[in-house]
């Protein structure tokens, strides 16, 4: 079992000993549903300090990877140097805001002079925010802060990670796919991580016909920063010129 925090963020309030508390507000939301027409207040709030944060923000690209990463891996240095290309691209960064991958993006991105964003969100045993933001925004509910990664980012850059890295890959395709978003690149880095999965989406569901042949052009898969980047903004070009082929 993870190591119980010194100190707790939910929202703007910081807690501390016996105020942290054993459940989070996802937790509660999903548990009862006897306050839910109260609760609705605060879930407003929530997409009202986002949509307020990051309306001036401007162009953005958001980097995904493990929280797990270290800092001496080649899946950190990657990502570094991901976030410090993007920005020299004249866009911001986005990120979960957390360490590993995600404070890997945000370090480059603020190393090299840019916008570096974060977006987190409460979790009964969280490491906190990386030291490289520029803005940080912390969220009650996961599906709060979903709306603004995909509200705010042209376009996704993915590392290799767990479950949270899935969920948040495959929610996007499904948005690409059913057109609720416009087309934007999606692309993996590190071929040997993400094969296993690409092979599996062409072996089991397109060919049982579960996805179509056109869904295997919605991501690609390089292997390094400068190829990821340069994906991500062919990627834009073309859609800006009325093609969303990758």
């Amino acid at each position: 079992m993870a190591k119980k925090p010194q100190s707790y963020r939910r929202g703007s309030a910081i807690m501390r000993g016996s105020q942290i508390p054993t459940e989070t507000a996802d937790t509660k939301l999903l548990r009862s549903r006897r306050t839910d027409p109260w609760r609705v207040l605060r879930i407003q709030s929530e997409f009202v300090e986002g949509f307020g944060s990051l309306g001036e923000l401007g162009n953005a690209i958001s980097v995904f990877g493990s929280a797990r990463t270290s800092p001496d891996s080649h899946d950190y240095r990657v990502a570094e140097e991901i976030g410090r290309l993007i920005v020299e691209r004249g866009f911001a960064v986005i990120t979960g805001g957390g360490p590993g991958c995600m404070e890997a993006a945000n370090k480059g991105a603020a190393e090299a002079g840019g916008t570096s964003v974060g977006l987190g969100i409460e979790l009964p045993f969280e490491q906190g925010m990386n030291p490289y933001l520029n803005l940080g925004i912390n969220f009650r509910y996961f599906f709060a802060r979903k709306v603004m990664f995909v509200r705010y980012s042209r376009g996704f850059v993915v590392m290799p990670g767990g479950f949270g890295t899935m969920d948040e890959l495959f929610e996007a395709l499904t948005l690409v796919q059913t057109g609720k978003v416009e087309m934007f690149p999606l692309v993996l880095v590190g071929t040997e991580f993400w094969t296993p999965l690409v092979d599996w989406i062409r072996g089991s569901l397109l060919e049982r016909g579960l996805i179509g042949t056109a869904d295997m052009d919605l991501f690609s898969v390089v292997d390094t920063a400068e190829e990821a980047v340069d994906a991500v903004f062919s990627g834009l070009e073309r859609i800006e010129n009325g093609s969303g082929k990758h």
